[in-house]
């Protein structure tokens, strides 16, 4: 059986505003939202689903138009899986791309940890220095 909610129990459901729900409806990116008799909006676990996978892609950079052409290759049904997953390892191939770059930064920084550290403990500055500051 699948659950059914309106829009303030969506929101809380995805720990999101009212007002971004309907942010992302109208980019396209909530698909087939259905309506009461009352024309109050409706949305349904796969809404709470989908709409969490989004939030964790553009937290790692995708762009509105890339969830919106997800989006849209997932409402055409299985004859798209290809192009979702070419979609999907595009956009991980970046990230592994930003990780990398991110991990050479951490080591900088532990590097220059250690050269301060060393300094403090020796009370004077060491000869090899790994870069300004």
């Amino acid at each position: 059986m699948t659950l059914r909610y309106h829009i303030g129990r969506f929101a809380k459901l995805v720990d999101r505003s009212v007002h971004t729900i309907r942010w992302y409806e109208a980019q396209g990116l909530i698909p087939a939202v259905g309506r009461d008799a009352g024309g109050r909006r409706v949305y349904e676990d796969d809404h709470v689903e989908h709409l969490l996978f989004l939030e964790r892609m553009r937290r790692t950079g995708m762009s509105v138009a890339e969830m919106r052409r997800l989006t849209e290759l997932s409402m055409q049904g299985w004859t798209t899986l290809e192009a979702r997953q070419a979609l999907l390892a595009d956009h991980r191939a970046e990230i592994e791309e930003k990780v990398a770059e991110l991990k050479s930064a951490v080591d900088d920084i532990n590097a220059k940890i250690a050269f301060y550290d060393a300094w403090a403990r020796n009370k004077r500055r060491p000869r090899k220095e790994t870069g300004p500051a």
